[in-house]
C-alpha cells in the first residue's frame, strides 16, 4: 500500500461502505447501542458480518462464555430491531485470548473476516469496527496479513495518550492482540476511552424522554441502561458512558460533525499497561474529541425512527 493510499484510508469514508462489527455485546450496555446504531444507519453502512468477541468480567465465567453470551445477545438485538434477516451473518469468535503475538485463535469470526477481506482492495476497503478485545481481528491478521491490507480497522480501545496508563478493559484483556494490530501497519483508527470517549455519556432523564415508548428496541435499551445504573447508583445522580457508539460513528463523521481527530505515529502497547512511542512508526488516526450532543442527537433520532 502506498503512503498516499494509507493516509486516504485514515479519513472517514463519506460514502456508503461495507462494515464488519466485532463486539463483546453482553459485556455491558454500550455495545447494544452501537449494534443498534449500526443497524439503523443502513443508508451509509452495509453490514457484512457481526462477530462475537470474547470477554471476561462479572458478566461471564471466562472469555469463551463471554463470547457465547455476546453471540446470543446479537441474535436478541436483531430480533428486537426486526432484522432477523441478519442472523445468518452472525459469527462466533475466539474462545480464548491470544497466547502470543504469532499464533492466531481460529474461529468462525476470524475466518469470515479474512474471507471477506479477500474480496476488497486498499482503494475500496472493508471497514472492520471492533468494540471489544481485539482478538478476532488480530487472529485474522495472523491468518492472512495480505488480505487484511484491504481493510481499515477502527477500534474502541485503550486510553488517551495523555492518560497515565493504558489499562483499559478492551486493551488489557488481550495486549498481545492489540500489539499485533498496532504493529501491522494496516490503516488503523483509535477511539480512546478515558480522556476522550468518556465524554459520551447519557443520563436517565434523557433515556426516558427520547427513547421510552418509541419501539421495543428503544424500550430495551432504556430499561437495560437504567437497570444497570440503578444497580450501583439508585437514588443518586448518574450518567453512563455509551462508549462503543463512537466507533460506528467515525464511519459517519463527514466534515467532522461527530468528532475531531489527527494523525499520529502508532504507539506501542506494552504488557505493563503503558505505551511506548517511536516517531518512525506508521501513522494512525487518533480521535481526540467527541461532539457529544451532535452524536447523541443522531443516535436518538435513528433509534426512534
Amino acid at each position: 500500500m502506498t503512503r498516499e493510499q494509507h493516509l486516504k484510508n485514515l479519513r472517514p469514508p463519506c460514502r456508503r461502505v461495507d462494515v464488519v462489527l466485532d463486539t463483546d455485546t453482553y459485556n455491558e450496555i454500550d455495545d447494544q447501542f452501537a449494534v443498534s446504531y449500526l443497524i439503523k444507519s443502513g443508508d451509509r453502512l452495509n453490514i457484512k458480518a457481526l462477530c462475537a468477541a470474547p470477554f471476561h468480567n462479572e458478566n461471564s465465567s471466562g472469555p469463551e462464555d463471554g463470547m457465547e453470551k455476546s453471540y446470543d445477545e446479537l441474535i436478541k438485538l436483531l430480533t428486537l430491531a426486526g432484522r432477523t434477516d441478519l442472523t445468518s451473518i452472525v459469527f462466533k469468535g475466539s474462545r480464548s485470548y491470544l497466547s502470543d503475538e504469532s499464533t492466531p485463535v481460529e474461529s468462525d469470526a476470524a475466518g469470515e473476516i479474512v474471507r471477506l477481506a479477500r474480496q476488497y482492495t486498499p482503494d475500496e476497503p472493508l471497514y472492520v469496527v471492533a468494540i471489544g478485545a481485539i482478538t478476532n481481528v488480530a487472529s485474522a491478521i495472523l491468518l492472512d496479513r495480505a488480505a487484511m491490507e484491504n481493510t481499515v480497522i477502527v477500534w474502541l480501545g485503550g486510553h488517551a495518550v495523555h492518560w497515565p496508563d493504558s489499562r483499559e478493559f478492551n486493551m488489557y484483556q488481550d495486549v498481545a492482540a492489540a500489539r499485533v494490530v498496532y504493529d501491522s501497519g494496516i490503516p488503523y483508527v483509535q477511539l480512546p476511552c478515558m480522556g476522550v470517549v468518556s465524554a459520551f455519556a447519557v443520563s436517565g432523564p434523557e433515556l426516558e424522554h427520547w427513547l421510552r415508548g418509541q419501539n421495543p428496541l428503544c424500550d430495551y435499551l432504556a430499561d437495560h441502561t437504567i437497570e444497570a445504573a440503578n444497580s450501583y447508583a439508585e437514588g443518586r445522580v448518574w450518567s453512563r458512558v455509551v462508549w462503543d457508539v463512537t466507533a460506528v460513528a467515525w464511519l459517519l463523521n463527514d466534515n467532522g460533525r461527530f468528532m475531531m481527530s489527527r494523525e499520529i505515529p502508532t504507539p506501542i502497547p506494552e504488557y505493563d499497561n503503558s505505551l511506548s512511542f517511536d516517531q518512525s512508526r506508521p501513522l494512525m488516526t487518533y480521535v481526540w474529541h467527541i461532539h457529544r450532543d451532535a452524536l447523541m442527537q443522531d443516535l436518538f433520532e435513528k433509534l426512534r425512527g
